[in-house]
């Protein structure tokens, strides 16, 4: 199956760079150089990954992707950045961006982010066989009293609606996954960012306290748990220890 990227970008060197490199690497590519079209083409559809600049004219690139995902499209987005644009990464990531890289950026690494991103947006496509958890017909995976529907990315506890970010959203999939196994922080990062932090494997620990705040506060039996020097599991209706 080939994948078809969206290229939201106005400088034309950039843009030109990309759609050669994707397309070496076997994706088909769409391209809009101003945010008005590249909204009218997100919403369109036909695509299964965005790069989305910010700064763009017209209509800049962080509405274009509150807008889309207003509309209900769920597909991934990467933000392309400044490296100084840290209030504009936190607003994309608080709008439902998937992810960023800063410009300059190594085109290497920007090609294992899409492929983590279209590897997890197949995964979520699919039964999780391998983990444990269970999918049922409406596309809902279930832990202990927690869903997860994965066709509308909503997640519930005891009927209690859960607000994740899409990267928790991933997180909490993978390791649902995964259940029973314990999972190493650099594997984490593999699996879900798909690229390394050299150095600073920290970013899953602060995820994994972002969602034990909102999946297990409150609860007596904990889902999400820690093996000492090892990683991280989640079990099925587990007091806590």
């Amino acid at each position: 199956m080939t994948h078809t990227i969206l290229v939201v970008e106005d400088e034309e060197k950039i843009g030109r760079i990309l759609q050669l490199e994707l397309e070496h690497e076997g994706y088909a590519v769409l391209h809009a150089n101003n945010g008005r079209d590249g909204l009218e083409m997100g919403l369109a559809g036909g695509w299964d990954l965005m790069l989305l600049d910010i700064m763009l004219p017209e209509l800049n690139g962080l509405e274009v992707l509150r807008r889309i995902r207003q509309n209900g499209c769920q597909q991934p987005v990467i933000l392309l950045t400044a490296r100084d644009a840290v209030p504009d990464r936190v607003s994309g990531l608080d709008q439902g961006a998937n992810d960023y890289v800063t410009k300059p950026f190594a085109i290497e690494e920007l090609l294992a982010r899409i492929r983590n991103l279209l590897r997890m947006a197949s995964l979520q496509k699919a039964s999780p066989e391998a983990g444990g958890g269970s999918l049922a017909p409406d596309d809902e995976v279930h832990v202990d009293s927690l869903t997860m529907n994965i066709r509308t990315r909503q997640v519930k506890r005891e009927e209690h609606q859960i607000e994740l970010t899409p990267k928790e959203f991933d997180l909490l999939f993978y390791l649902i996954s995964h259940q029973g196994e314990v999972l190493s922080r650099e594997k984490i990062l593999s699996e879900v960012w798909g690229y390394d932090f050299i150095g600073d494997t920290n970013v899953v620990d602060v995820y994994i306290r972002y969602l034990r705040q909102k999946v297990d506060q409150g609860y007596s039996c904990k889902l999400i748990h820690t093996l000492r020097g090892v990683g991280y599991l989640v079990k099925n209706g587990e007091p806590s220890s």
